[in-house]
């Protein structure tokens, strides 16, 4: 069995509000899997959806460039390894170069655009600053013909591009804020995996209230909680978030679109960067000297 660490645990409890000694129950019968641990207590406790993991490796920033046209974007993430580097004029001045870069390149592959000058000029900058700096991805949405793209970067941390069917550029921007703020699952009900859709299947069966229920009762209301499900984690069905009194579709309707779809990047999500105690560090240091 895989020992449970307390930074493990409080993960847990920040991803479901749930309290320590059940943490650490559901981690010990998961063997420390956090994504299999919420799963189960979901089955067995009614848990809601959990918090999505909110431990980000690298800092730095997210960066867009969307052609005056509206006819495509570009979306990258230049990490450091430091927030105040993040914040460096210098660093700063790379992060757009790179970003130039891509726009003028309309491509993702990281290791050709970056290739030559750029590398240079990366390398410099490691050497001044004294720490590690890399392009980590790019994103790139071409508009098909009658359909444009636009963008918004929330503190430098949060970028989004959307494309919209018909519509403005301004409209296009409202939705991408959207996205950065409430970051839904898909741009449309359709677009969930069928994988998803199953395992949320197995999940709502699994819940207490099921129990007994006959077949065919137990399949709609399964229907039911599917449907809130895709309502709530799909893009065009989410309240607008400037205007909660008409969804993301009836915005963009209004404006005279409709959404194609959405690329999100949040600076460091998916990479693990292992907390350091300071505190303790510095006392285990000092109880060697």
């Amino acid at each position: 069995m895989a020992a449970i660490s307390a930074s493990l645990v409080k993960e847990l409890r920040e991803r479901t509000g749930l309290g320590m000694m059940e943490c650490k129950k559901a981690l010990s019968e998961a063997d420390g899997d956090i994504d299999l641990a919420i799963e189960n207590l979901r089955k067995n406790s009614g848990l809601k959806a959990a918090k999505k993991a909110g431990r980000t490796a690298a800092e730095g920033v997210v960066v867009t460039r969307v052609a005056e046209d509206g006819s495509y974007g570009v979306l990258v993430e230049i990490n450091s390894e430091t927030d105040f580097v993040a914040r460096d004029d210098n660093f700063k001045a790379f992060a757009d170069k790179v970003a130039d870069a891509f726009f003028a390149a309309k491509s993702e592959d990281v290791a050709a655009v970056t290739a030559g000058e750029l590398e240079s000029d990366r390398e410099a900058l490691v050497q001044k600053i004294g720490e590690n700096i890399g392009v980590r991805r790019a994103a790139v949405i071409t508009a098909t013909e009658g359909n444009l793209v636009g963008a918004y970067v929330h503190g430098g941390r949060i970028g989004v591009l959307t494309e919209l069917k018909g519509g403005t550029t301004e409209a296009a921007k409202d939705v991408s804020m959207h996205v950065a703020a409430i970051n839904p699952a898909v741009a449309l009900p359709e677009d969930m995996p069928q994988s998803q859709l199953d395992t949320e299947k197995a999940i709502i069966l699994a819940q207490p209230d099921m129990a007994g229920k006959p077949e065919q009762i137990a399949e709609k209301m399964v229907e039911g909680r599917l449907k809130k499900y895709l309502a709530e984690n799909s893009l065009t069905e989410q309240p607008f978030v400037k205007d909660p009194s008409v969804s993301v579709a009836e915005f963009v309707k209004a404006a005279g679109g409709e959404v194609v779809g959405f690329t999100r990047f949040e600076v460091g999500e998916g990479i693990e960067k292992e907390e350091v105690d300071f505190a303790k560090e510095v006392m285990e240091q000092a109880k060697r000297s």
